[in-house]
């Protein structure tokens, strides 16, 4: 571990112990500038001139602070939190700390209610020099995407449902949608989960799919039948007639990959199609 240059609010700093008080202990930074690790926090096993990572944010008198804790996100991340209290000014959700995380009004999209559950980046606020929440989203993200092509594989954060499909954050900086139709898995958000690239469109939204184009796709989908096949004894009671949405829930794949895989599965003499299901050759 490194000791700090300077004390970093919103992160992760590594600190050395330099004193003990009776309100906790005193953590300094290679400038000599040092935060209070309140006594809540403080173990037997620290020791003087030892270092320590804590994370740094400010108590409810807007002083820096450290704890061991670590909050569910830090600044610049997203997160899923949970709305516990609302002002006239903002409201409140919890984010693993001890002090909410504030969310002005400013920076909702539309008025929260306690007890519902929103997708937030942590921000740092320049007027009020404190890290706060924000829903709005759009000015974050990345315009001129680098090092994403078509058919390439990508990390992906589902952030918000809308009427076209699911919009997600791609690689930590772009974002993405994986319209309704082309899903065919339980996704919901706050589910970090791989995609692939379709279409880069002009503005820098991404189009993705869940699924492998072409033949890595089939394969996979056959790899899929095959799997489930083998897992519940040889046979299943599903065929060329089965109903889309039960296919979609047991197998994750669409009528037409579904079938498609079927029939690649007999042509290479694997399974037979009976009026009643599906069963393995032996």
């Amino acid at each position: 571990m490194q000791q700090n240059e300077h004390l970093e609010l919103g992160i992760i700093n590594t600190l050395r112990i330099d004193r003990f008080t009776p309100h906790g202990i005193f953590l300094e930074a290679l400038d000599g500038k040092d935060v209070l690790l309140p006594q809540a926090y403080v173990t037997e096993g620290m020791q003087e001139d030892e270092l320590l990572e804590v994370f740094l944010y400010t108590d409810s008198e807007d002083r820096l602070v450290a704890t061991t804790l670590s909050p569910k996100a830090m600044l610049d991340g997203f997160g899923l939190f949970e709305v516990v209290d609302i002002a006239p000014f903002g409201a409140f959700v919890n984010w693993g700390l001890p002090k909410d995380l504030f969310v002005p009004k400013m920076f909702q999209k539309e008025p929260f209610k306690v007890g519902d559950k929103r997708f937030l980046k942590v921000v740092y606020d320049d007027r009020t020099h404190r890290l706060v929440g924000t829903e709005k989203l759009g000015d974050f993200f990345e315009r001129r995407v680098k090092g994403l092509v078509q058919h390439k594989e990508a990390d992906i954060l589902i952030i918000a449902k809308t009427p076209l499909g699911y919009k997600c954050i791609v690689e930590g900086k772009y974002e993405g949608l994986i319209y309704h139709n082309e899903i065919f898995e339980k996704i919901e958000i706050g589910n970090q989960k791989k995609a692939f690239v379709k279409n880069i469109r002009k503005d820098g939204c991404i189009d993705l799919s869940l699924q492998q184009s072409s033949a890595k796709r089939k394969d996979a989908s056959v790899e899929k039948v095959l799997t489930l096949l083998n897992e519940n004894g040889g046979s299943m009671p599903y065929n060329y007639k089965s109903d889309a949405e039960l296919v979609k829930d047991v197998f994750e794949l669409s009528k037409k990959e579904f079938k498609r895989s079927l029939t690649a599965l007999v042509d290479s003499n694997v399974i037979e199609v009976r009026e009643n299901g599906i069963y393995l050759k032996s």
